[in-house]
């Protein structure tokens, strides 16, 4: 990973994530791109940390955890139908 990669803030509006990146562009997602946030309530949504010195987004009560690398690249979950 690179420091492009790297977030230095984390938000989230609305339905999106929203991140800032230590190269100084600002990214989002949709939330729904993940099966555990997709269906998540608002103010769990909303509960976001950095970790891994911003190369890591952590959900502590949702139990999830996305690379800022994935993310800023596209590279979601496949839907489970498709996975088989």
């Amino acid at each position: 990973m690179t420091a492009e990669t790297t977030a230095t803030r984390c938000r989230v509006e609305g339905l999106r994530v929203c991140l800032e990146l230590a190269d100084g562009r600002f990214v989002s997602f949709p939330a729904a791109k993940y099966p555990l946030l997709a269906d998540a309530p608002q103010n769990l949504l909303e509960k976001v940390k950095l970790r891994l010195n911003g190369l890591a987004l952590r959900w502590e009560e949702l139990d999830e955890d996305i690379l800022v690398d994935d993310a800023v690249c596209g590279r979601f979950p496949r839907p489970k139908a498709l996975v088989a």
